[in-house]
């Protein structure tokens, strides 16, 4: 069964202002990942691990395309993926989700990438021009999300994924702050408020008891991630945070991603752990985690 936010849940921090800030930044963000797919003197280079630049600009251009399509009732890439949605977690997205898509979108040109993504973020921005950012629909995992947190994801998408190809060609690539700062906002505070499905499910033990974790920065609100007895919730802070974190978004988020390891982001002064029992961190981060 989904889990679910209780009475305690932050405030929504779906805003006008960081709708049209989002729809800006996918607009933007869209436009440079696809100039510099166009750019890439070899897209065969790796930019991941696993992927190559054109794996990597394939696997970001479908889920755009899927977004589009979703919300306009268009025929898209890899219908097989619905099968896999409400099983999907953090920990199988990369063996079970992501190859599957990558198999029914089998496109690798990078001028055809760079069009297709180019179109699908056109048709995402007309298509919910008129929409209401705030309302929750069902994400990976059987986990709930606003309109404005996919926006979120799509960016972060085009983030990472963009700095990815970008080191592996040799081309400059910066992740402003204040557009970070969204997918903070609009995708973890969110998914957290309206509940995280079996996302974050794991195969240890679940902990038991309350870790409550305060976040805040210079560009987001203040918001409390709680985790209690396994089940992920969002709250206000209200001053009984067990750890507290002061981060710039483009940092955390480049961590939380496994790009920069904790150790250098930690010694650059961009994440700052304290409060009053900052050892429950590791284990409240074993649940809250990213792919």
């Amino acid at each position: 069964m989904p889990r679910t936010a209780t009475a305690l849940s932050a405030a929504t921090h779906v805003t006008p202002h960081r709708w049209t800030a989002v729809r800006a930044a996918v607009e933007e963000y869209g436009e440079r990942f696809a100039a510099l797919i166009e750019s890439a003197p070899d897209a065969s280079r790796p930019a991941t691990k696993h992927w190559s630049a054109a794996v990597t600009a394939a696997h970001v251009t479908a889920v755009a395309w899927n977004y589009a399509a979703l919300s306009g009732g268009e025929e898209r890439p890899g219908p097989e993926l619905d099968r896999h949605l409400a099983s999907t977690t953090v920990g199988n997205l990369a063996t079970v989700m992501n190859p599957v898509q990558l198999r029914n979108f089998t496109e690798r040109d990078p001028a055809r990438l760079a069009d297709l993504l180019r179109s699908s973020v056109r048709r995402w921005l007309a298509h919910t021009a008129g929409a209401d950012p705030a309302a929750v629909g069902t994400w990976l995992g059987g986990s709930r999300l606003p309109l404005a947190g996919t926006f979120a994801h799509m960016m972060n998408e085009l983030h990472i994924h963009g700095r990815d190809i970008a080191r592996g060609i040799g081309a400059p690539w910066h992740i402003p702050d204040d557009q970070a700062a969204l997918f903070f906002d609009l995708f973890i505070v969110e998914m957290c408020r309206n509940g995280t499905g079996v996302l974050l499910d794991g195969e240890g033990p679940i902990r038991p008891g309350r870790i409550a974790v305060e976040f805040r920065s210079e560009f987001t609100e203040p918001a409390a991630i709680v985790l209690t007895d396994g089940v992920v919730t969002a709250e206000e802070p209200r001053g009984d945070a067990d750890v507290r974190i002061r981060f710039r978004p483009a940092a955390l988020n480049l961590m939380l991603f496994h790009r920069v390891g904790v150790a250098r982001t930690a010694l650059s002064g961009s994440v700052v752990v304290t409060g009053r029992r900052p050892w429950l961190l590791p284990a409240f981060l074993r649940t809250v985690r990213m792919p």
